[in-house]
């Protein structure tokens, strides 16, 4: 890949966990692939996860250089440490490049980090904040922020409506909106996305068009984005960027191949895929009442449990089931997801699960634990027609019985065809936006364009 040009430098500064740093690369690999310089910042701790082939990746600190969030131990001191060494790190970073013929153009920085929008601008370089959330989230959040939506939100009654929003009933918010005492340093770092938003000089959003154009319109006068999604690996869309299989990035020690090999034994659309993503930890409860369903559905399935919860497993379950399944601590989702034996996609429902299984065309179960997933999941199952999502009974716990009608109902019921064919419809215009000419890959030029121009005035 020979650009003889110099179309600009961009720096992408993602926060450092995994359903972050996945979105973020991505467009970095986009940017490259379209000439631009794209170096990803990530934390100490991090840094050696990453390997994307044409991405420059540099180390900053979050000050807890060995261990992480871990080491932090507590939400609010974490992200003031990150704030403070973070700052100063990448401050460092942008003055390394500032001498070399490849000095920084922009940083385009994960929406949670508003901080380095201020060490951008004094620099005297443009900044750009990336949201990772569906615009359908953004657009609550951002009403909060700017006051036309009061806390706690608390439509029992009759459902929350806002522009361009289908009608919100209780169960369909975000935890933090509906509990706010619940976690208050997650929701204050939610609303800090939106504080110097209007400095920004541009707002880029992991979503498209067709997906949640009019969600994004509807909240446009309050936050003004670009849809530049899906950021799915190439292979899965256009298959523009060469040898773009996976992401690029894995905290955890993927075990694809087995699956793979086990996957190949196994008939068309017959099987199950688990995973709750990176952050979700199931309670005992939820993890047997998930077992049981899976040993009385007599489907296939393939559960990916991190090896943090495998203690949760029921003894009986690993010991009984080696036939019908398999359990595995971390894959490459988007291979799973894109063999042709998956047939169902049992989700948490985060924002990137639920890109991927849409841009793959698999159908879904949606079992949303906290924050954003319940919003998601009410679009996955109402809005878009791709999969139904589970209904928990009193105590927050999704039954086996539930969990077995939501899987019948995906793999075998009536619904089924419809599913199918609506997963497909949304695989094809996700594919659409993000190809040549789409109307993601045509915000991503206009982004080139501009950082081009920019080069130019400084030449």
């Amino acid at each position: 890949m020979e650009h003889k040009q110099f179309k600009g430098h961009v720096i992408l500064l993602p926060y450092p966990s995994q359903g972050h740093i996945n979105p973020l690369l991505q467009f970095a690999k986009r940017l490259a692939s379209k000439g631009v310089k794209a170096t990803l910042a990530t934390t100490h701790y991090t840094v050696n996860s990453i390997c994307a082939a044409h991405i420059g990746v540099e180390p900053i600190s979050d000050g807890f250089d060995e261990g992480g969030f871990s080491q932090a131990g507590n939400v609010d001191f974490y992200l003031k440490s990150f704030k403070e060494e973070g700052s100063r790190s990448l401050s460092q970073l942008i003055q390394k490049f500032k001498d070399s013929s490849t000095s920084v153009t922009c940083v385009v920085y994960d929406s949670f980090l508003p901080w380095a929008l201020d060490v951008a601008k004094q620099h005297g370089i443009y900044g750009a904040s990336f949201f990772t959330n569906s615009a359908a989230v953004c657009s609550i959040f951002s009403r909060i922020h700017h006051g036309r939506l009061a806390l706690p939100l608390t439509p029992e009654s009759k459902p929350l409506m806002l522009p361009g929003l289908p009608p919100l009933n209780f169960r369909d918010l975000p935890t933090f909106l509906r509990f706010p005492d619940s976690y208050p340093a997650y929701l204050a770092m939610k609303l800090s996305q939106y504080s110097n938003l209007n400095e920004a000089d541009w707002v880029f959003d992991n979503t498209f068009e067709d997906l949640e154009g009019k969600e994004a319109k509807g909240v446009s006068e309050l936050w003004q984005a670009e849809l530049i999604g899906p950021m799915v690996p190439s292979a899965y869309l256009d298959e523009r960027i060469k040898g773009d299989r996976g992401y690029g990035s894995s905290l955890w020690k993927p075990l694809s191949e087995q699956c793979m090999e086990w996957l190949e034994t196994k008939p068309s659309q017959s099987v199950v895929y688990i995973s709750f993503g990176s952050m979700v930890s199931l309670t005992e409860e939820e993890t047997e009442e998930i077992a049981r369903a899976l040993e009385e559905s007599n489907l296939h399935y393939l559960w990916i449990v991190r090896e943090t919860e495998q203690k949760k497993l029921p003894k009986w379950f690993l010991e009984s089931n080696k036939e019908k399944g398999m359990v595995v601590t971390w894959c490459n989702q988007l291979e799973m997801l894109a063999h042709p034996a998956v047939g169902c996609f049992v989700t948490h429902c985060g924002w990137n699960s639920t890109l991927e299984g849409l841009s793959l065309g698999v159908p879904m179960v949606g079992v949303p634990k906290w924050a954003d997933q319940l919003t998601d999941a009410k679009f996955v199952e109402e809005i878009w027609g791709i999969g139904v999502r589970a209904k928990e009974d009193e105590e927050g716990v999704v039954r086996r019985e539930e969990l077995i009608k939501c899987l019948k109902e995906v793999m075998e019921g009536e619904r089924r065809k419809d599913i199918k064919s609506n997963a497909n419809k949304w695989k094809e215009l996700a594919k659409k936006a993000i190809s040549e000419g789409g109307s993601s890959d045509e915000c991503i030029n206009k982004f080139v364009q501009h950082l081009m121009a920019i080069v130019e005035q400084i030449n």
